[in-house]
């Protein structure tokens, strides 16, 4: 397998996962070199700022050096980083799980369809500052039902709260950033 994205070819990228198996630096840095521009953004993602977006980043490549032996060869090498970068987030997260509001749903609520209109004509970079924008745990519930596709069952039980904490922190989420997309795509 060829990760053509990348340039690499999977012999290369072979050979510097086995030197990250003997901790050699050189190795490590090249694997840090080719996947962690698209592990930043991912990680932006997740983040309220730049800052904690970097520790989220630095936090997962160490543990993706700790752990480079558990990659078994199924699947993209990519995305086995990018999974070890999404728990590095949720680690952060939990840490920090009882500073945060979790609103937790008493009835079912509708949720409406968002559409996506607006979402696609919007840049990276804006988009990443929305969602920087949001709350901490609607924030992450944003990011792991739309951009990871997780049923908020999976969600409820990555983040130890129920579906209905979910889904409310989903609708907040939406509602959040569709009152900040309309202003701005007024000007346009």
């Amino acid at each position: 397998m060829i990760a053509k994205e990348l340039n690499i070819s999977a012999k290369e990228l072979q050979e510097l996962i086995n030197g990250c198996l003997v901790k050699n630096r050189s190795c490590q840095q090249k694997i840090y070199t080719i996947y962690g521009p698209a592990m930043m953004a991912l990680c932006l993602r997740y983040s309220k700022n730049r800052e904690e977006a970097e520790e989220v980043l630095q936090d997962g490549f160490l543990q993706l050096y700790r752990c480079i032996s558990q990659f078994k060869n199924k699947g993209s090498f990519e995305g086995w980083v990018r999974k070890i970068m999404i728990n590095s987030a949720l680690q952060r997260f939990r840490g920090k799980a009882n500073q945060y509001n979790l609103v937790s749903l008493v009835e079912e609520q509708f949720f409406p369809d968002t559409g996506s209109s607006l979402m696609d004509r919007l840049g990276e970079k804006e988009l990443i500052r929305l969602i920087q924008m949001l709350p901490p745990a609607s924030r992450m519930v944003f990011n792991l039902y739309v951009f990871e596709g997780l049923k908020h069952r999976e969600i409820a039980a990555l983040l130890n709260i129920t579906e209905g904490t979910s889904k409310s922190n989903l609708f907040d989420a939406r509602r959040i950033l569709q009152t900040h997309l309309i202003p701005e795509f007024k000007m346009v």
